[in-house]
Protein backbone atom coordinates (compact mmCIF):
# COMPACT_ATOMS: atom_id res chain seq x y z
CA UNK A 1 0.00 0.00 0.00
CA UNK A 2 2.77 2.38 0.71
CA UNK A 3 4.39 2.10 -2.68
CA UNK A 4 0.80 2.99 -4.58
CA UNK A 5 0.09 5.64 -2.04
CA UNK A 6 3.61 7.65 -2.47
CA UNK A 7 3.29 6.99 -6.22
CA UNK A 8 0.12 8.24 -6.48
CA UNK A 9 0.65 11.72 -4.07
CA UNK A 10 3.45 12.32 -6.25
CA UNK A 11 2.50 11.72 -9.69
CA UNK A 12 0.70 15.29 -9.69
CA UNK A 13 3.85 17.19 -8.28
CA UNK A 14 6.06 15.48 -10.74
CA UNK A 15 3.50 16.63 -14.29
CA UNK A 16 3.80 19.79 -12.67
CA UNK A 17 7.68 19.83 -12.45
CA UNK A 18 7.69 18.60 -16.12
CA UNK A 19 5.75 20.88 -17.66
CA UNK A 20 7.52 23.44 -15.93
CA UNK A 21 11.03 22.74 -17.24
CA UNK A 22 9.59 22.23 -20.20
CA UNK A 23 10.64 18.07 -20.50
CA UNK A 24 7.17 16.64 -22.38
CA UNK A 25 7.39 13.83 -25.12
CA UNK A 26 6.10 15.73 -27.85
CA UNK A 27 4.20 13.84 -31.05
CA UNK A 28 5.57 12.91 -34.25
CA UNK A 29 4.95 9.69 -37.06
CA UNK A 30 5.62 6.88 -35.20
CA UNK A 31 4.30 8.15 -31.94
CA UNK A 32 0.32 7.65 -30.87
CA UNK A 33 -0.66 10.54 -28.99
CA UNK A 34 -1.17 13.54 -29.89
CA UNK A 35 -0.55 16.26 -27.61
CA UNK A 36 2.75 16.96 -25.51
CA UNK A 37 2.84 14.58 -22.59
CA UNK A 38 4.94 14.90 -19.11
CA UNK A 39 7.71 12.39 -19.69
CA UNK A 40 9.07 12.25 -15.83
CA UNK A 41 7.11 9.45 -14.35
CA UNK A 42 9.89 7.41 -13.58
CA UNK A 43 10.94 9.90 -10.85
CA UNK A 44 7.68 8.71 -9.09
CA UNK A 45 8.04 5.31 -9.87
CA UNK A 46 11.55 5.35 -8.09
CA UNK A 47 10.35 6.96 -5.33
CA UNK A 48 7.76 5.07 -4.44
CA UNK A 49 9.40 1.60 -4.93
CA UNK A 50 12.09 3.27 -1.90
CA UNK A 51 9.22 4.21 0.36
CA UNK A 52 7.57 1.02 -0.04
CA UNK A 53 10.93 -1.13 0.84
CA UNK A 54 11.43 1.78 3.80
CA UNK A 55 7.81 1.18 5.15
CA UNK A 56 8.36 -2.25 4.96
CA UNK A 57 11.82 -2.32 6.74
CA UNK A 58 10.14 -0.01 9.48
CA UNK A 59 6.96 -2.43 9.64
CA UNK A 60 9.38 -5.65 10.37
CA UNK A 61 12.91 -4.01 11.45
CA UNK A 62 16.16 -5.94 10.17
CA UNK A 63 14.25 -8.76 8.26
CA UNK A 64 13.95 -7.14 4.65
CA UNK A 65 17.78 -5.57 4.80
CA UNK A 66 18.91 -8.77 6.53
CA UNK A 67 20.40 -9.60 3.19
CA UNK A 68 22.65 -7.03 2.03
CA UNK A 69 24.46 -8.65 -0.68
CA UNK A 70 21.86 -8.55 -3.67
CA UNK A 71 19.24 -6.21 -2.22
CA UNK A 72 22.43 -3.78 -1.92
CA UNK A 73 23.16 -4.85 -5.54
CA UNK A 74 19.33 -4.54 -7.14
CA UNK A 75 19.40 -0.93 -5.08
CA UNK A 76 22.35 0.54 -6.58
CA UNK A 77 22.30 -1.04 -9.98
CA UNK A 78 18.38 0.08 -9.86
CA UNK A 79 19.35 3.42 -8.91
CA UNK A 80 22.09 3.95 -11.96
CA UNK A 81 19.60 2.84 -14.21
CA UNK A 82 17.21 5.15 -12.98
CA UNK A 83 19.79 7.81 -13.03
CA UNK A 84 21.13 7.01 -17.07
CA UNK A 85 17.36 7.06 -17.85
CA UNK A 86 16.49 10.12 -16.37
CA UNK A 87 19.43 12.18 -17.84
CA UNK A 88 18.62 10.81 -21.09
CA UNK A 89 15.44 12.35 -20.39
CA UNK A 90 16.44 15.54 -19.62
CA UNK A 91 18.74 15.68 -22.17
CA UNK A 92 19.84 12.67 -24.55
CA UNK A 93 22.68 10.42 -23.89
CA UNK A 94 25.21 8.98 -26.87
CA UNK A 95 23.59 5.33 -27.48
CA UNK A 96 27.06 4.38 -26.71
CA UNK A 97 27.37 5.91 -23.29
CA UNK A 98 24.46 4.59 -22.67
CA UNK A 99 24.82 1.22 -23.10
CA UNK A 100 27.84 1.27 -21.58
CA UNK A 101 26.44 2.55 -18.57
CA UNK A 102 23.70 0.14 -18.43
CA UNK A 103 26.67 -2.28 -18.24
CA UNK A 104 28.04 -1.27 -15.49
CA UNK A 105 24.79 -1.44 -13.50
CA UNK A 106 24.84 -4.47 -14.53
CA UNK A 107 28.70 -5.17 -13.49
CA UNK A 108 27.73 -3.79 -9.75
CA UNK A 109 24.63 -6.00 -9.17
CA UNK A 110 26.01 -8.92 -10.19
CA UNK A 111 29.43 -8.01 -7.92
CA UNK A 112 26.52 -7.92 -4.73
CA UNK A 113 25.28 -11.03 -5.25
CA UNK A 114 22.46 -10.71 -8.32
CA UNK A 115 23.71 -13.62 -10.61
CA UNK A 116 22.85 -16.28 -12.86
CA UNK A 117 25.42 -18.89 -11.25
CA UNK A 118 23.42 -22.20 -12.52
CA UNK A 119 21.01 -23.72 -14.38
CA UNK A 120 18.68 -26.66 -13.73
CA UNK A 121 18.57 -29.99 -16.00
CA UNK A 122 14.98 -29.71 -17.42
CA UNK A 123 15.63 -33.57 -18.20
CA UNK A 124 17.23 -34.53 -15.54
CA UNK A 125 17.46 -33.77 -11.45
CA UNK A 126 20.04 -31.49 -10.35
CA UNK A 127 22.18 -28.50 -11.31
CA UNK A 128 24.64 -27.42 -13.80
CA UNK A 129 26.99 -24.79 -12.11
CA UNK A 130 28.89 -22.35 -15.47
CA UNK A 131 32.26 -22.11 -15.09
CA UNK A 132 34.75 -19.38 -15.61
CA UNK A 133 33.00 -16.05 -17.22
CA UNK A 134 30.22 -17.45 -17.97
CA UNK A 135 28.58 -16.36 -15.36
CA UNK A 136 29.26 -12.71 -15.12
CA UNK A 137 28.66 -12.64 -18.85
CA UNK A 138 25.09 -14.22 -18.75
CA UNK A 139 24.23 -12.18 -15.94
CA UNK A 140 25.07 -8.92 -17.65
CA UNK A 141 23.62 -9.95 -20.81
CA UNK A 142 20.21 -10.98 -19.14
CA UNK A 143 20.23 -7.60 -16.82
CA UNK A 144 20.86 -5.32 -19.91
CA UNK A 145 18.51 -7.21 -22.15
CA UNK A 146 15.54 -7.46 -19.96
CA UNK A 147 15.98 -3.44 -19.13
CA UNK A 148 15.92 -2.98 -22.77
CA UNK A 149 12.74 -4.73 -23.59
CA UNK A 150 10.78 -3.14 -21.36
CA UNK A 151 12.01 0.55 -22.56
CA UNK A 152 11.34 -0.76 -26.35
CA UNK A 153 7.49 -1.87 -25.36
CA UNK A 154 6.67 1.56 -24.12
CA UNK A 155 4.64 2.78 -26.95
CA UNK A 156 1.78 3.16 -25.70
CA UNK A 157 -0.92 4.25 -22.93
CA UNK A 158 -0.24 2.08 -19.61
CA UNK A 159 1.45 -0.93 -21.73
CA UNK A 160 5.08 -0.85 -20.16
CA UNK A 161 3.80 0.11 -16.68
CA UNK A 162 0.86 -2.70 -16.96
CA UNK A 163 3.29 -5.49 -18.20
CA UNK A 164 5.87 -4.60 -15.83
CA UNK A 165 2.80 -4.97 -12.89
CA UNK A 166 1.94 -8.36 -13.93
CA UNK A 167 5.24 -9.65 -14.02
CA UNK A 168 6.07 -7.67 -10.83
CA UNK A 169 3.24 -9.64 -9.27
CA UNK A 170 3.90 -12.71 -10.76
CA UNK A 171 7.34 -13.16 -9.49
CA UNK A 172 6.16 -11.61 -6.49
CA UNK A 173 3.65 -14.41 -5.56
CA UNK A 174 6.32 -17.39 -6.81
CA UNK A 175 8.98 -15.83 -4.76
CA UNK A 176 7.03 -16.01 -1.50
CA UNK A 177 5.68 -19.23 -1.96
CA UNK A 178 8.88 -20.75 -2.65
CA UNK A 179 10.88 -18.82 0.41
CA UNK A 180 12.47 -16.06 -0.91
CA UNK A 181 10.83 -13.41 0.71
CA UNK A 182 13.44 -10.67 -0.02
CA UNK A 183 12.79 -11.26 -3.69
CA UNK A 184 9.13 -11.07 -3.16
CA UNK A 185 8.53 -7.82 -1.28
CA UNK A 186 10.25 -6.19 -3.48
CA UNK A 187 8.52 -7.43 -5.93
CA UNK A 188 5.39 -6.68 -4.39
CA UNK A 189 6.66 -2.91 -3.65
CA UNK A 190 7.52 -2.65 -7.40
CA UNK A 191 4.01 -3.90 -8.04
CA UNK A 192 2.77 -1.36 -5.92
CA UNK A 193 4.71 1.72 -7.35
CA UNK A 194 3.79 0.68 -10.87
CA UNK A 195 -0.27 0.18 -9.69
CA UNK A 196 -0.05 3.94 -8.36
CA UNK A 197 1.54 5.30 -11.35
CA UNK A 198 -0.83 3.41 -13.81
CA UNK A 199 -3.73 5.61 -12.40
CA UNK A 200 -2.52 8.22 -14.69
CA UNK A 201 -0.89 6.82 -17.49
CA UNK A 202 -3.30 4.34 -18.75
CA UNK A 203 -5.03 5.64 -21.83
CA UNK A 204 -5.29 8.88 -21.62
CA UNK A 205 -2.34 9.25 -20.21
CA UNK A 206 -1.91 12.24 -18.14
CA UNK A 207 1.86 11.25 -17.97
CA UNK A 208 4.64 8.92 -19.18
CA UNK A 209 7.39 7.07 -17.14
CA UNK A 210 9.94 8.24 -19.54
CA UNK A 211 13.41 6.54 -20.12
CA UNK A 212 13.60 6.99 -16.22
CA UNK A 213 10.90 4.47 -14.99
CA UNK A 214 11.21 2.20 -18.05
CA UNK A 215 14.92 1.49 -17.25
CA UNK A 216 14.67 1.28 -13.78
CA UNK A 217 11.43 -1.05 -13.80
CA UNK A 218 13.36 -3.27 -16.39
CA UNK A 219 16.33 -3.69 -14.23
CA UNK A 220 14.67 -4.38 -11.61
CA UNK A 221 12.42 -7.24 -12.97
CA UNK A 222 15.18 -8.74 -14.30
CA UNK A 223 17.49 -8.36 -11.02
CA UNK A 224 14.50 -9.66 -8.82
CA UNK A 225 13.45 -12.41 -10.99
CA UNK A 226 17.48 -13.50 -10.76
CA UNK A 227 16.44 -13.39 -6.99
CA UNK A 228 13.47 -15.13 -6.41
CA UNK A 229 12.94 -17.41 -9.81
CA UNK A 230 15.97 -18.67 -11.45
CA UNK A 231 17.51 -19.36 -7.96
CA UNK A 232 15.05 -21.83 -7.49
CA UNK A 233 16.08 -25.37 -8.29
CA UNK A 234 12.73 -26.55 -10.22
CA UNK A 235 13.87 -28.17 -13.80
CA UNK A 236 11.44 -25.50 -15.03
CA UNK A 237 13.27 -22.58 -13.60
CA UNK A 238 15.24 -21.12 -15.93
CA UNK A 239 11.79 -21.11 -18.40
CA UNK A 240 9.59 -19.07 -16.09
CA UNK A 241 11.23 -15.66 -16.58
CA UNK A 242 11.21 -16.08 -19.71
CA UNK A 243 7.05 -16.90 -19.92
CA UNK A 244 6.51 -13.93 -17.32
CA UNK A 245 8.28 -11.55 -19.60
CA UNK A 246 7.71 -13.32 -22.18
CA UNK A 247 5.78 -10.34 -24.41
CA UNK A 248 8.89 -7.57 -24.14
CA UNK A 249 11.46 -10.35 -24.83
CA UNK A 250 9.33 -12.10 -27.96
CA UNK A 251 8.40 -8.16 -29.38
CA UNK A 252 12.07 -7.06 -28.93
CA UNK A 253 13.63 -10.55 -30.45
CA UNK A 254 11.23 -9.56 -33.79
CA UNK A 255 12.44 -5.88 -33.83
CA UNK A 256 16.14 -6.87 -33.84
CA UNK A 257 15.54 -9.65 -36.77
CA UNK A 258 13.37 -7.13 -38.65
CA UNK A 259 15.67 -4.43 -38.87
CA UNK A 260 18.62 -6.86 -38.93
CA UNK A 261 16.51 -8.29 -42.34
CA UNK A 262 15.73 -4.37 -43.48
CA UNK A 263 19.24 -3.96 -42.70
CA UNK A 264 18.01 -0.93 -40.66
CA UNK A 265 20.20 -0.15 -37.42
CA UNK A 266 19.08 -2.66 -34.19
CA UNK A 267 18.11 0.41 -32.11
CA UNK A 268 16.40 1.99 -34.41
CA UNK A 269 12.20 3.00 -34.23
CA UNK A 270 9.98 1.82 -36.26
CA UNK A 271 6.61 1.08 -36.25
CA UNK A 272 6.72 -3.12 -36.12
CA UNK A 273 5.77 -3.79 -32.86
CA UNK A 274 3.22 -5.92 -31.51
CA UNK A 275 1.10 -2.75 -29.89
CA UNK A 276 1.61 -1.11 -33.68
CA UNK A 277 0.48 -4.26 -35.64
CA UNK A 278 -2.78 -4.35 -32.94
CA UNK A 279 -4.07 -0.13 -33.68
CA UNK A 280 -3.18 -1.52 -37.43
CA UNK A 281 -5.25 -3.86 -36.82
CA UNK A 282 -8.06 -1.50 -36.17
CA UNK A 283 -7.80 -1.97 -32.31
CA UNK A 284 -8.43 1.12 -29.99
CA UNK A 285 -5.12 2.03 -27.72
CA UNK A 286 -7.05 0.59 -25.03
CA UNK A 287 -7.93 -2.67 -26.64
CA UNK A 288 -4.48 -2.97 -28.19
CA UNK A 289 -3.53 -2.70 -24.50
CA UNK A 290 -5.61 -5.16 -23.19
CA UNK A 291 -5.19 -7.84 -25.75
CA UNK A 292 -1.11 -7.47 -24.63
CA UNK A 293 -2.67 -7.90 -21.57
CA UNK A 294 -4.50 -11.03 -22.06
CA UNK A 295 -1.37 -12.57 -23.29
CA UNK A 296 0.60 -11.52 -20.28
CA UNK A 297 -1.81 -12.85 -18.08
CA UNK A 298 -1.88 -16.34 -19.65
CA UNK A 299 1.53 -16.67 -19.74
CA UNK A 300 1.76 -15.26 -16.21
CA UNK A 301 -0.66 -18.25 -15.40
CA UNK A 302 1.39 -21.01 -16.96
CA UNK A 303 4.41 -19.75 -15.30
CA UNK A 304 2.44 -19.93 -11.83
CA UNK A 305 1.03 -23.58 -12.81
CA UNK A 306 4.85 -24.76 -13.69
CA UNK A 307 5.86 -23.61 -10.62
CA UNK A 308 3.32 -25.28 -8.47
CA UNK A 309 1.99 -21.94 -7.40
CA UNK A 310 -1.48 -21.74 -6.05
CA UNK A 311 -3.36 -19.42 -8.00
CA UNK A 312 -1.94 -20.27 -11.27
CA UNK A 313 -5.49 -21.19 -13.10
CA UNK A 314 -7.33 -18.44 -12.02
CA UNK A 315 -4.71 -16.01 -13.97
CA UNK A 316 -4.78 -18.19 -16.77
CA UNK A 317 -8.56 -17.42 -16.84
CA UNK A 318 -8.34 -13.99 -16.52
CA UNK A 319 -5.86 -14.30 -19.57
CA UNK A 320 -7.82 -15.84 -21.42
CA UNK A 321 -10.79 -13.64 -21.01
CA UNK A 322 -9.23 -11.36 -21.92
CA UNK A 323 -7.59 -12.67 -25.24
CA UNK A 324 -10.97 -13.64 -25.87
CA UNK A 325 -12.43 -10.23 -25.51
CA UNK A 326 -9.35 -9.11 -27.63
CA UNK A 327 -9.62 -11.45 -30.74
CA UNK A 328 -13.44 -10.16 -30.85
CA UNK A 329 -12.47 -7.05 -31.19
CA UNK A 330 -9.81 -7.89 -34.02
CA UNK A 331 -12.77 -9.45 -35.73
CA UNK A 332 -15.04 -6.75 -35.27
CA UNK A 333 -12.38 -4.15 -36.29
CA UNK A 334 -11.76 -6.66 -39.45
CA UNK A 335 -15.47 -6.43 -40.63
CA UNK A 336 -15.56 -2.58 -40.37
CA UNK A 337 -12.31 -2.22 -42.04
CA UNK A 338 -13.47 -5.19 -45.47
CA UNK A 339 -16.77 -3.50 -45.09
CA UNK A 340 -15.42 0.51 -45.63
CA UNK A 341 -13.07 -0.34 -48.32
CA UNK A 342 -16.36 -2.66 -50.01
CA UNK A 343 -18.41 0.58 -50.04
CA UNK A 344 -15.82 2.73 -51.16
CA UNK A 345 -15.52 0.79 -54.44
Amino acid sequence: MAPWLATDILIPWVVRLAYKIGKVDTPDARKVHTIPIPRLGGVAIFAGFLIGLAAMELLVPGELFALEGPLRGVLIGGALMFLVGIVDDLKPLNAKVKFGLQILAALAAYYYGVRIEFVSNPWASGLYFLPGLIPVALTVFYLVGITNTINLIDGLDGLAGGVSLIAAGTIGIIALQTNQPIAGLMALALAGATIGFLRYNFNPAKIFMGDGGALFLGFTLASISIMGVLKLVAAVAFALPLLILGVPILDTAFAILRRAWNRKPIFSPDRGHLHHRLLDAGLTQRRAVLVIYGICLTLAGTALWLAGVEGGYPVLLAGGCFLAYGIFRLYRASRLTTSKETKGE
